[in-house]
């Protein structure tokens, strides 16, 4: 049965702690007060029954006083609890102070455990980084060896290609590989116009005894034969100057093959001393936003990147693209080359935001422009995806990878459907019955011919078979990665009768650096 509380009772219960300690302490005057009084009254009572003689007024007397005695008892005793308490309230908040401390206490190590933990995550993202440097570094390691086991085939390759061969750094041999390759698709097919020949000389053409001159001096820088394409190339510097003066173009255009030549036989500060020449003649007869000045700024930036001075290599690669697209447009192919060289600059000092960024534009440009089955696009895609991988980004990387494959099949055999899938479906589904324990034992020629496919010819193709199986095996898909892996030494080998050609195609090429004027 609950009993009913009386509106001063339900008063009492919502007191504070404070309004209890204050009204006991008014209690307490007030008793104290009463308990003056009393004694008062008592005080006089006493004396009044000395004075007093008869015994009834005595007796009446005598009572009041016992009466006052009991009260002033009474007040006592209120007074002593109420100093318990007071004393209990004094209790309580010692209680509550320490309790206080104990609560900052608790914080306190709630918060040193928190800046543990955070220091044990940042610990574990370290570790795993440097675990993912190390993996990177081991796929590098066993990509460097592969190129090594193929240095057999090239027998031909000059000695300054050879140590080429193992950069520590992404290689710049190909920075804007293209500029040479039109000068001397331009020396070989002499029947193009003055015009054409004229822009891919940079707006001027060149007499037609230097261009003899200039294609003498790629032969001779192909075999190697340095100490016969130096003294060609200063015996025409010189007869230029004689009969043009030193700030004439055609001397600027005789100093960058020099240069070059230079830089192929890693005399860098030659080369570099060389290119700042043409450089301000360039500007000073052609003006500082020509094409034949970016095409020296880049030379310059390439020669910087190949001495690991990326910084300085960096915003002279950025004004050679303020002059092409002031030039030729922000979607000309040639833009997109230099934003391939910005990237590839970029990402050798770790900025991999502006990487994608460059390698993003660059391949909307080539795709735009140049169609999806150009080979700047699948060579672009690598880049890009490269530079994924040195991010962690394996993901993305794969995904660039299988775009180059799936559309290299596409070219070669048509559409994908169930009947007629690319090497990584093939692969994949290799790891997949690998896994369950019934390996496809079906020779590759079943598959479409697609290393045959693939050939030499398409270095990027090949580059991404190997690359795409390395990521594969990072991942642990050992079957899978076999299988790309074993595809590419198949298409290295179908034309390994055909390697010498290729490789002198290959140091043509790198011995047209020479020739970016």
């Amino acid at each position: 049965m609950s009993t009913m509380l009386s509106p001063r009772d339900e008063k009492l219960e919502k007191l504070s702690q404070e309004e209890i300690i204050s009204n006991t302490k008014l209690v307490i005057q007030g008793l104290e007060a009463l308990k003056n009084e009393h004694n008062s009254i008592l005080h006089s009572l006493l004396e009044t029954i000395k004075c007093l003689k008869k015994d009834e007024e005595a007796s009446v007397v005598h009572e009041k006083s016992s009466l006052l005695r009991r009260s002033v008892e009474m007040i006592e005793l209120g007074l002593g609890e109420a100093q318990v308490m007071m004393a209990l309230s004094n209790h309580l908040n010692a209680v509550e102070s320490e309790k206080q401390k104990l609560r900052a206490q608790v914080r306190r190590l709630c918060q040193e455990n928190q800046w543990l933990r955070d220091e044990l995550a940042n610990t574990q993202q370290k570790l795993q980084k440097s675990e993912q440097s190390v993996a990177q570094l081991e796929e590098e390691k066993k990509h460097l060896e592969f190129m090594n086991q193929l240095k057999k085939y090239d027998e031909d390759v000059s000695p300054s290609e050879e140590k080429d061969g193992e950069p520590p750094k992404d290689s710049l041999d190909d920075l804007f590989p293209n500029d040479e390759e039109e000068h001397t698709q331009g020396m070989q097919h002499q029947h193009n116009s003055a015009a054409v020949a004229a822009a891919q000389q940079g707006g001027y053409e060149i007499p037609a005894r230097l261009r003899t001159l200039h294609n003498l001096v790629i032969q001779y820088a192909s075999q190697g034969r340095y100490e016969v394409a130096v003294p060609l190339c200063k015996q025409a510097l010189e007869d230029l100057e004689k009969t043009s003066g030193h700030d004439h173009p055609d001397v600027a255009t005789m100093l960058n093959i020099l240069a070059l030549v230079y830089r192929d036989q890693n005399k860098y500060k030659e080369a570099a001393h060389l290119l700042n020449d043409a450089l301000s003649i360039r500007e000073k007869t052609l003006g500082k936003d020509h094409p034949a000045v970016a095409a020296t700024l880049n030379n310059l930036a390439v020669l910087y990147g190949k001495r690991g001075k990326y910084k300085e290599a960096e915003p002279l690669c950025k004004r050679a693209l303020e002059i092409r697209e002031k030039v030729l447009g922000k979607d000309h192919p040639d833009v997109a080359k230099q934003l391939n060289n910005l990237a590839l600059l970029c990402q050798n000092q770790g900025k991999y935001e502006e990487v994608e960024y460059y390698y993003c534009r660059a391949l909307e440009i080539y795709e735009c422009r140049l169609g999806p089955d150009d080979p700047n696009v699948a060579k672009t895609k690598n880049n890009l995806a490269s530079c994924f991988l040195k991010q962690g980004k394996y993901k993305e990387a794969e995904v660039l990878y299988k775009e180059i494959l799936t559309r290299a099949h596409e070219k070669e055999f048509g559409s994908v459907d169930a009947e007629n899938k690319p090497i990584w479906m093939h692969a994949e589904e290799r790891e997949e019955m690998s896994k369950g324990k019934h390996r496809d034992n079906t020779p590759y020629g079943e598959y479409g011919g697609w290393y045959k496919a693939c050939k030499v010819n398409s270095p990027t193709v090949n580059t991404t078979l190997r690359n795409l199986g390395a990521l594969y095996r990072r991942q642990g898909k050992l079957e899978a990665a076999e299988t790309l892996e074993e595809c590419a030494m198949r298409s290295r080998k179908q034309v390994q009768n055909h390697v010498c050609l290729s490789v002198r195609v290959r140091v043509s090429m790198r011995a047209s650096v020479c020739v970016c004027v």
